[in-house]
């Protein structure tokens, strides 16, 4: 909170007169402040607890407060200096008084007036313009005065996100009971928008938490520009925000919304000297459509969204009846993340890679799920941020990486031909000092080839300690792991470095690959991955095809290998062998 300096505060409250005491009232010492006078002025005004004293040159000397000074006058002999004497030259000034300038904050004055000792709360303190009055304050409105304003920054700060400037969790679900209340009584509609930010985990990986607030900063901003005077904007946590739309007249009024949003994000963000795009993934739910209660249209908007992130992110779903609905208590899941692996609760859902030229399956993806006793079958995107921040994703990873090795095993032990099965190896895995020896020993354990594991990394693993990630990546490769990187074109990968490594395959990040009919540009972006990675001898994989149009774009574009729910979705894995040995038979008979 910024501090409140002196003269702010006199000039504030220069017309009240227990706070304030001006100039005006005291006539000079030298001239004819006498007792008489000060007497007058105490009678006069029963607000005025205490009088400066100035001489003619306008120099502070003390202040006289009323019960020292009317003590004295109901003393006998008090007629000895009754209108005799000045004001100065009586004992019952106080000349120990305080005196600040006023270009001194209040909460400093506060400090001395509380160490002078408590007469001064009553009696006050001078003011001062380089040594001339200007004014003398009361000592008990003063800190009425800064004890207001600690409760107004205690409420800013219970109630505010201190990054953003946002109204917060508890802000904004005040406001929104609100809103609805009123709608049930006005016959009207809320609107509400759950956003939040995609691969913004990139951003804090790669160039650190103060770029990462930053960019949470000029999101903020953006998403109010786009948002009416009326809406609330609101951060809940983390590259989570909300937008209530009070007294929306339908899900047009949502949809304008939304497209303008996502319009905004295509703009590039000047985030400390860099140029970097943002996209967003939007869920909205209506009331009392949707839910009439506030928690109950949260989650529904908040299911929304991960169907549009599972839809291939930078877009925005509404709520329909069906979606999976997910408790936004994040301690309560932390608290039972900890605890799956113990109590087996993980499976891996496998989803086929297949060669566009032949037809053939070259691949599976291991894909984590995990079967929570009260909430369902939950995907990575609800629990995987929470285990990297809490480091669970170093034991959570090591499991899904020996459960995939043995699976691969089973399956062959089944009659399958070897398929290569690919693992998501996250950055602080990597950097594990035994991770190296970690993956030898889990491939030989299970006693399958090493040539049959492909490891997949993000972009933004390669952007700390160059010379340790390539140490780490020939120790791999020269093992005979096959490496990818997964979700290319997201990240910052400089391609000076990419060169330098061991890779084998790019896999072109779904959120390319989606609505390429739409998003002409995304065409571009492809054709050029698909470029650099034939200049480089590198297969490349398109993720998250799901149309014939889509499937047709991308292997147009030069794509080799394709991954999406147009062929299967992730697949428990007895489900996947059924899938394989069904699609060998089928094309037995075509032949």
């Amino acid at each position: 909170m910024k501090k409140l300096s002196m003269q702010a505060y006199l000039a504030k409250n220069n017309e009240n007169p227990t706070v304030m005491t001006l100039l005006k009232f005291i006539p000079p010492v030298e001239d004819c402040m006498l007792c008489l006078t000060v007497l007058e002025l105490f009678q006069e005004n029963s607000d005025i607890f205490a009088l400066p004293v100035v001489n003619s040159g306008n120099i502070p000397l003390g202040i006289v407060d009323r019960k020292a000074f009317i003590e004295n006058f109901i003393k006998p002999f008090s007629k000895e200096i009754f209108g005799k004497k000045k004001i100065s030259d009586t004992h019952f000034m106080n000349k120990s008084s305080i005196i600040v300038d006023k270009g001194a904050a209040i909460d400093d004055v506060a400090r001395i007036i509380i160490d002078a000792g408590m007469q001064h709360m009553v009696s006050g303190f001078i003011a001062t313009d380089n040594e001339q009055y200007i004014g003398v304050a009361n000592g008990l409105d003063l800190l009425n005065e800064i004890t207001q304003r600690k409760q107004a920054n205690l409420f800013y700060l219970a109630h505010y996100d201190q990054l953003t400037k946002l109204p917060n969790r508890l802000l904004f679900l005040d406001r929104l009971d609100m809103a609805i209340a009123e709608s049930h009584r006005q016959k009207t509609q809320v609107g509400l928008l759950f956003v939040d930010l995609d691969n913004f985990k990139h951003f804090n990986d790669s160039m650190g938490h103060g770029f990462g607030d930053k960019v949470l900063m000029a999101v903020a901003a953006r998403l109010t520009s786009c948002s009416r005077e009326s809406d609330t904007v609101a951060r809940l946590s983390g590259d989570e925000f909300t937008i209530m739309q009070e007294k929306t007249n339908c899900q047009d009024d949502m949809n304008i919304l939304c497209d303008r949003i996502l319009e905004s994000m295509k703009q590039p963000f000047q985030i400390m000297g860099r140029e970097v795009f943002i996209t967003a993934s939007i869920g909205t739910a209506i009331c009392p459509n949707d839910d009439s209660e506030s928690t109950g249209l949260l989650a529904k908007a908040d299911a929304a969204m991960y169907e549009a992130k599972r839809s291939g992110r930078n877009t925005y779903r509404h709520y329909v009846p069906g979606m999976n609905l997910y408790s936004l208590d994040r301690m309560t899941l932390e608290t039972d993340l900890r605890m799956a692996l113990e109590r087996n609760e993980f499976e891996l859902f496998y989803q086929p890679q297949v060669e566009l030229s032949t037809g053939k399956i070259v691949g599976n993806e291991a894909l984590v799920r995990w079967r929570h006793p009260k909430r369902g079958l939950l995907s990575p995107i609800h629990f995987i941020e929470i285990t990297e921040e809490t480091g669970l994703i170093v034991p959570i990873g090591k499991w899904v990486l020996e459960q995939a090795c043995r699976q691969h095993m089973i399956w062959i032990e089944n009659g399958l031909e070897p398929m290569p099965v690919s693992v998501n190896i996250s950055a602080m895995q990597f950097y594990q000092t035994e991770f190296c020896e970690m993956v030898r020993s889990i491939i030989i354990d299970s006693g399958m080839q090493p040539i049959y594991l492909e490891l997949e990394l993000t972009e933004s693993l390669f952007m700390y300690d160059v010379d340790i990630v390539l140490k780490t990546l020939d120790e791999l490769h020269k093992f005979g792991v096959k490496l990818a990187i997964d979700d290319f074109g997201t990240g910052y990968s400089n391609l000076s470095y990419l060169k330098r490594f061991p890779i084998d395959r790019l896999k072109i990040d779904q959120s390319f690959i989606r609505h390429l009919e739409r998003e002409p540009v995304n065409i571009d972006i492809v054709r050029a991955i698909a470029a650099l990675g034939k200049s480089m001898s590198l297969e490349l994989v398109a993720e998250g095809v799901e149309t014939d149009s889509e499937l047709a774009m991308v292997q147009s574009s030069g794509c080799g290998s394709v991954q999406g729910y147009l062929y299967s979705k992730p697949l428990p894995a007895d489900q996947l062998e059924s899938w394989v040995k069904e699609r060998n038979l089928n094309s037995v008979f075509e032949i």
